[in-house]
C-alpha cells in the first residue's frame, strides 16, 4: 500500500481530512492564520522534500524521500548546493534536524534513524526506532518526532532514546497526519500531510494553538497527487519561515499574518 493510501485511510477512519482544522466549532478558541509570501527562491524540483530547516550560518538542510533517490543535502537559501550525501537505495528518506553539531535523519518504514556530522554530512551511527519516521525538529535539549499520527515523540538528542509522548489535539479532538516539523521557542509547526494546513501546537500540552492556511502558496511542482506542501524551516533571528513542497520549483519565505476577514 503507498503512502499516499494508508495516510488517506488513516485521516478517512479517523473522520479527521483537511476539514477538522476548518471546523468553527473546534476552532472558537484557536487562532486562524495565513501566510503572506515575502520572497521567492528557486529550490530544486527533483527533491521529494522530505525535511527542511535553516542551520544557524543561515544554509539550507534539505533531506529528500523515495528509495533510491534519498539523499541530504546543503544549499544556500537562494537554491546554490553546497554539498550532498546520498542514502544507500533501500532507504526512503524522511524528516531531519541539527542538534548542535550532529544531524540526525529519519527514514519512513525502515525504522533507522541516521546520526551526520554537522560539517560533513558523512553518517555516524544508527538507532533503530519503532514504527514509522515522518518530522523531526529540536529544542535546546530534545528532540520531537512525528510517525504520521496524532502521537509526538519526546527524544533524547543524543541518543534518540524516547523519554515520552504527546497528542496532538485541535478541539478536544486528536489530529492525525502530522508530518514535517519545526521546533520554534515553546511551540511545534507541523503540517497536516496532504492537506495545505500548518498547525501550531503547545510543545508542553500538544494543544493546536493555531491554524495556519497555506493555501494561497502557489503549488507549481508536475500535477501528481504526491508533490504536496512539506517543508517548514523557521529563518533565525527573524519572524520568517521558509516553505516547500515535494518536486516544488519554488521556496516561498513568508511572514504569518492575521487571517483577512471578508468584507
Amino acid at each position: 500500500m503507498s503512502r499516499l493510501i494508508t495516510v488517506v485511510a488513516l485521516l478517512s477512519t479517523a473522520g479527521l481530512m483537511s476539514s477538522c482544522a476548518t471546523n468553527p466549532g473546534a476552532l472558537d478558541e484557536v487562532e486562524r492564520l495565513d501566510v503572506a509570501i515575502v520572497d521567492t527562491h528557486s529550490f530544486d524540483d527533483s527533491s521529494f522534500t522530505q525535511g527542511l530547516e535553516v542551520e544557524p550560518e543561515g544554509t539550507l538542510l534539505v533531506g529528500t524521500g523515495w528509495e533510491g533517490q534519498s539523499r541530504i543535502y546543503r544549499s544556500t537559501v537562494e537554491g546554490q548546493e553546497l554539498s550532498s550525501v546520498d542514502l544507500d537505495p533501500e532507504f526512503f528518506g524522511e524528516g531531519l534536524t541539527r542538534y548542535e553539531e550532529d544531524i540526525w535523519q529519519l527514514t519512513w518504514q525502515d525504522g533507522v534513524a541516521m546520526k551526520r556530522d554537522a560539517t560533513t554530512l558523512a553518517e555516524l551511527e544508527r538507532i533503530s526506532y519503532e514504527g514509522e519516521g515522518w518530522g523531526l525538529c529540536s529544542f535546546d535539549n530534545e528532540l520531537i518526532m512525528s510517525d504520521g499520527t496524532s502521537q509526538l515523540r519526546r527524544l533524547d538528542p543524543e541518543s534518540f532514546n524516547e523519554r515520552e509522548r504527546l497528542s496532538v489535539t485541535l478541539g478536544g479532538e486528536e489530529v492525525v497526519g502530522i508530518n514535517e516539523l519545526e521546533c520554534l521557542d515553546d511551540s511545534i509547526y507541523a503540517n497536516v500531510f496532504m492537506t495545505t494546513d500548518i498547525l501550531r501546537i503547545d510543545a508542553a500540552t500538544g494543544t493546536v494553538t493555531a491554524v495556519i492556511d497555506a493555501s494561497s502558496l502557489p503549488n507549481n511542482a508536475a500535477d501528481d497527487p504526491d508533490n504536496v506542501l512539506n517543508g517548514i524551516a523557521h529563518i533565525p533571528g527573524t519572524d520568517r519561515f521558509l516553505l516547500s513542497g515535494k518536486r516544488w520549483p519554488d521556496l516561498y519565505e513568508v511572514e504569518i499574518v492575521a487571517t483577512r476577514q471578508a468584507q
